[in-house]
């Protein structure tokens, strides 16, 4: 019993010792990765970065800035506020974002309890019959029963950082999952902006053509009275059914446009395509914003939802190093029982019946194949993947902003000419009504200018309506609002702040 007194004391210093070591961590320490040193997007200063004259309506790139609020709110319409609002709260797959970051962090919880002790009640009763010669032929012990109660501690000791690494890992990858959730938000939320601005264009557009419709039609039964009084050949009156029967042409595939673009606004908002539908938006009723805030480049990496994954993602591979090399080490496992042993029940909890153990193993490798050193460069590889997919990210990310505002100014551009174009067949339509009424011009030269005019309302329409979804998309590429909404109740808490080097 001596034997025992003296050495308790020193197991347990040796919890204690083992304790501090479990501080320690081998393997590679995450480093986050640098902001890249670009201050803009484009390689030259676009037109758009120009203070804008007093009210105009060109767009002005505010670099530096972020959007404060919701987004689509940009565009003061109460009816794509409904739009998004219903997305958002009824689209499955943002539902199923949400519940897969909420398994994402039980996961962490669960390993995180490995950091501690585990702590265990067991209880047993047996009947047990040992041979003659067991203890050596000195006893010839009868059968017996036996009866025991009591915990047992157990606790690995993490003095390579393994389990913490997992940990590590475990909360890197909640924190992947969290990103991705703010990508789903924000895909949804762009889904659903898109859809209904181009359910409103293509209604635009309809629109229009029934108007030119109506023109063919009164061009044809101007020159059907014409042709019946005998003052235009036959050849015109072909010409003008022909016309009509052509724009008439144009009409179904813009129907099938409406209702495949109508069919994935249900989708997006999560009811199938039998539901009502919202009402359609009207694009003269929406507000095209002129002042568009622009973050930098340092900025961008620190707030879209893809580059904050891919640095997630570059985290768990990075934990995933140190797991792999802790895995090299001897590994030290500690347990203790104490309990409650007897052969009736009604002794078992007799104070002369407590029995207790100390036990410390050690399993370390010695030949494995050359398995975990092969686990160990596989991790690397994997590591150095993930910073390659982390650095591809944020040049795509800069890419599509860099697309979204050069998109933008040749909008602006399309725009300023479409609206010239429109000006100018108006002017031809009216001096070509004005010479056909004087016996200048035939039936022919007005129908050519009245068609021109409505090409150029067509171009205007699609014009205008790529103004409205370009700067969606560069809304999106921006990575949408800052900060992004609370999802999850604890989500102002980073899991990452929890984990210890």
């Amino acid at each position: 019993m001596r034997s025992l007194e003296l050495t308790t004391p020193r197991l347990f210093a040796g919890i204690g010792l083992g304790l501090l070591l479990a501080g320690c961590s081998v393997g590679p320490q995450f480093v986050r990765p640098a902001a890249p040193p670009a201050e803009r997007y484009t390689p030259d200063k676009l037109s758009s970065e120009q203070p804008a004259a007093p009210r105009s309506n060109v767009q002005h790139v505010e670099l530096g800035q972020q959007i404060v609020g919701d987004w689509w709110a940009v565009f003061r319409s109460d009816q794509l506020q409904a739009v998004v609002t219903q997305a958002l709260q009824r689209n499955q797959s943002l539902a199923a974002a949400n519940a897969t970051l909420a398994e994402a962090r039980e996961q962490v919880s669960a390993v995180a309890g490995t950091r501690y002790p585990q702590v265990a009640m067991t209880a047993g009763v047996g009947r047990q019959k040992y041979g003659d010669e067991f203890l050596g032929g000195f006893f010839n012990l009868p059968a017996f029963a036996y009866y025991s109660v009591g915990p047992t501690v157990s606790y690995n000791l993490d003095y390579t950082g393994g389990v913490g690494r997992s940990v590590e890992r475990q909360y890197a990858l909640a924190e992947f999952y969290r990103h991705e959730l703010d990508a789903a938000y924000l895909s949804v939320s762009g889904q659903a902006v898109t859809q209904a601005l181009t359910i409103a264009a293509i209604q635009a557009q309809i629109a229009t053509l029934q108007s030119l419709l109506k023109q063919d039609e009164d061009n044809l039964q101007l020159v059907q009275t014409a042709f019946s009084e005998g003052s235009v050949p036959r050849s015109d009156l072909v010409t003008a059914q022909s016309q009509l029967a052509s724009d008439r042409t144009r009409v179904p595939p813009l129907r099938q446009d409406l209702a495949r673009a109508r069919h994935a606004l249900s989708v997006v908002l999560g009811q199938t395509t039998a539901s009502a539908a919202p009402p359609d938006l009207d694009l003269e009723k929406l507000t095209l914003p002129l002042e568009l805030p622009v973050s930098l480049p340092s900025e961008l990496v620190r707030r879209r939802p893809d580059i904050l994954a891919a640095e997630a993602q570059l985290h768990a591979a990075t934990s995933s190093v140190g797991i792999a090399d802790s895995n090299l080490y001897p590994k030290i496992t500690l347990s203790a029982t104490v309990g409650q042993q007897s052969n009736t029940p009604d002794e078992l909890f007799n104070r002369a019946n407590i029995a207790w153990s100390l036990i410390s193993g050690l399993t370390a490798p010695v030949f494995d194949g050359g398995t975990l050193r092969a686990e160990k460069r596989a991790a690397v590889a994997a590591m150095h993947a993930s910073a390659a997919n982390y650095q591809q990210t944020v040049l795509t990310a800069f890419a599509q902003v860099a697309d979204a505002l050069e998109a933008l100014e040749h909008d602006a551009e399309e725009l300023d000419a479409q609206t010239q174009a429109k000006a100018a067949a108006d002017s031809n339509l009216e001096f070509a009504r004005a010479s056909y009424k004087e016996g200048n011009a035939g039936i022919l030269q007005v129908i050519d200018a009245e068609r021109q005019l409505e090409q150029s309302r067509l171009g205007y329409v699609r014009a205008v309506a790529q103004r409205y979804l370009d700067t969606v998309q560069l809304f999106l590429a921006l990575g949408g609002t800052s900060p992004l909404p609370t999802t999850i109740a604890d989500r102002a808490a980073s899991p990452t702040a929890a984990v210890s080097d």
